[in-house]
């Protein structure tokens, strides 16, 4: 531990700072630690492999053992950046230490000033054992540990808890899809696939995050009280310039991207290789459902983010497989309307793209509280004792509601199937859904041109920069596209709300060996605006599982089973429901060149003629978990 003497002068140095920053008028978030807690930043905390990791820790100023808020994160928290004070972690650890909890944050290995080489989710999950290890050890500590975080900072939790190890009492993941390796019929490893198609948002994260070999670091060995100095002037941050994604992410070959920007080498080049079922996915940090979890667990998902599905999928499968019942009984979900990681940035009016779903705040901050209180702590919490297996916002009513389980117990599968005469393209086509089975057969013909893809436009998207802005936006005028195929209900009757798992099986013909399926599901109002719910998309070649490839042979028809989307809609009386189906959601999605080949590697795309058939023996089909209200 640094010496007394040497955290005086810390906390002097930046009293100082502030007062001559004009910030002493009223007391600062400094100030206001430093009369409560302990600071001890800059700890450099072993690994086994003898490896060190940058570590800030505030705990309160009494003799009474604490426990611990633990955030383990690959993003600069150091305390200044440009020589001026940063406070965000501050104001954390400050909220966290008057409610008597220690607050632990710390760099992954690599990152920043902590010692040895970054690999997203790569590094070893005993990096988290050992500092669990360390924190259960130190004399301040209660032995109880708990777990917070969003996103990079949430995604490790999951195979850190599959560890068990004994200190680990409880965990918050919130928008964690990056750490969900295979869950069921999910084979997303870290939300780099949907479908077998890439998702393009870790090209434009790798950017600006990746390690590049000849980047400069610190000797390994660095003392504590040189770290605080250096700190002071020196974050270790790069700083990369901004990249017009919009056309950054359309250069070929993919595996080029980060290059064709002068970006950072790294990581980037070797994952953009691997297939959704190359044996590296289940090495390092993702969790897998045949990893033990056996921990409590606090989970929050949202409508917009990259994987609600997913995420959801494995907070069924932690409540219906954790090792003990103690752990099955202490699962809990929320569902927001909100963008990732956006869940305390809901206000009285929320608006999620351009769809307003009226005031989607909530409790977040006295339900994760009254958590930590009752599995770190020991107190008993009627906040926690009363509160619903699963909280889930639904919009069109725009309201909170609960269920035991999700789905909804009381959703019932409903079937709409696709009908057309033929020509189901753009919105003013004849496409239609229909709760009837059609027996007549019939197709839908359009021409996919991987040069010309269909735009992304809102949905549920993070990390690609200015390429997509997540949300809900009115696709009216990209319907009008003929490489779109719109198929639209009859106006409701009466309202009907869709909550759960949305399953989509679509018969398929092409005249390449492979192509994409896309699918969108709308709400369209009675003035004609079209707002997304969920989208997902299918590679054919792994139709038939992702540890193979199968090629399509011309003409021949074949089912495609869609990944499930989720949602919770209230679709109003007058209102319809509509799908759209295409062969690209770009740059959401990588495009596939249709040739059969690698697609990260190629720079020549061949234009697909791809049908859709549906009527007859080719029932193409969307199921709605729908409850009448």
């Amino acid at each position: 531990m640094i010496k007394t003497q040497t955290l005086k002068f810390f906390a002097l140095s930046l009293l100082i700072f502030l007062q001559i920053e004009g910030f002493a008028q009223e007391k600062s978030i400094l100030e206001q630690l430093d009369e409560i807690a302990i600071i001890d930043q800059k700890v450099m905390m072993p690994m086994r492999d003898g490896n060190r990791l940058a570590t800030d820790i505030y705990r309160p100023k009494t003799d009474e053992k604490v426990p611990i808020v633990f955030s383990r994160t690959p993003y600069n928290f150091n305390t200044y950046g440009d020589g001026e004070l940063r406070t965000r972690t501050m104001q954390s650890a400050l909220d966290w230490v008057k409610k008597g909890y220690a607050y632990v944050v710390q760099n992954e290995r690599g990152r920043f000033f902590s010692e040895g080489e970054w690999d997203i989710l790569g590094t070893p999950v005993t990096d988290s054992y050992d500092a669990f290890d360390w924190m259960q050890n130190q004399a301040w500590s209660n032995g109880k540990i708990g777990l917070l975080g969003c996103s990079s900072t949430a995604e490790w939790q999951m195979a850190a808890a599959s560890l068990d190890h004994p200190a680990l009492a409880a965990l918050v993941p919130q928008g964690y899809g990056a750490g969900v390796g295979k869950i069921g019929e999910f084979v997303e490893q870290g939300n780099w696939y949907r479908g077998g198609a890439g998702q393009m948002l870790f090209t434009a994260w790798l950017y600006s995050t990746q390690h590049d070999p000849m980047a400069p670091k610190l000797p390994d060995g660095i003392g504590q009280e040189d770290l605080l100095r250096l700190q002071r002037f020196y974050d270790m941050a790069p700083r990369y310039p901004r990249v017009d994604w919009k056309d950054g992410l359309a250069h070929l070959p993919v595996q080029d991207i980060i290059k064709n920007q002068n970006g950072p080498k790294g990581i980037y080049e070797e994952m953009i290789t691997r297939k959704p079922n190359d044996p590296r996915w289940y090495q390092g940090g993702l969790y897998h459902d045949d990893m033990p979890f056996d921990k409590p667990s606090m989970w929050f998902v949202s409508w917009y983010d990259v994987s609600s599905s997913p995420n959801i999928a494995l907070y069924n499968h932690a409540r219906e497989n954790a090792i003990s019942q103690m752990a099955r009984d202490n699962q809990y979900l929320v569902i927001a309307p909100v963008l990732h990681c956006s869940y305390t940035r809901a206000t009285e009016n929320t608006i999620i793209g351009e769809r307003s779903v009226g005031d989607a705040r909530w409790n977040y901050d006295e339900v994760i509280t009254a958590w930590f209180d009752k599995w770190l702590k020991g107190e008993e919490s009627s906040t926690i004792d009363e509160m619903p297996k699963v909280t889930y916002f639904t919009m069109g009513t725009n309201e909170w509601q609960s269920s035991d389980v999700w789905p909804p117990a009381e959703a019932k599968m409903t079937e709409f199937y696709l009908d057309s005469e033929g020509s189901a393209n753009t919105r003013n086509g004849d496409g239609k859904l229909i709760e009837k089975k059609p027996k007549s057969e019939a197709k839908d013909t359009f021409k996919y041109d991987p040069m010309n893809p269909v735009n992304s436009y809102g949905g549920n998207v993070c990390c690609t920069g200015n390429a997509v802005q997540g949300g809900a936006f009115d696709q009216s005028e990209m319907e009008l596209r003929d490489d779109i195929l719109v198929y639209t209900s009859e106006p409701l009757e009466e309202g009907v709300e869709v909550s759960g798992f949305i399953e989509s099986y679509l018969y398929l013909s092409s005249d390449v060996k492979d192509t994409d399926v896309t699918i969108k599901l709308i709400d369209v109002y009675p003035d004609g605006k079209a707002y997304n719910l969920d989208e997902t998309i299918q590679r054919v070649r792994y139709r038939e599982g992702y540890d193979k490839e199968v090629w399509m042979e011309d003409g021949k028809v074949y089912e495609i089973k869609m990944t499930p989307m989720s949602t919770s809609n209230y679709f109003e009386k007058g209102h319809r429901i509509r799908i759209e189906v295409s062969s690209s959601n770009f740059p959401r999605f990588d495009r596939n060149l249709n040739t059969g080949g690698n697609n990260y590697d190629e720079t020549e795309a061949k234009i697909a003629t791809n049908s859709i058939h549906h009527g007859g023996i080719h029932p193409s089909r969307i199921v709605l978990p729908i409850i009448e209200k």
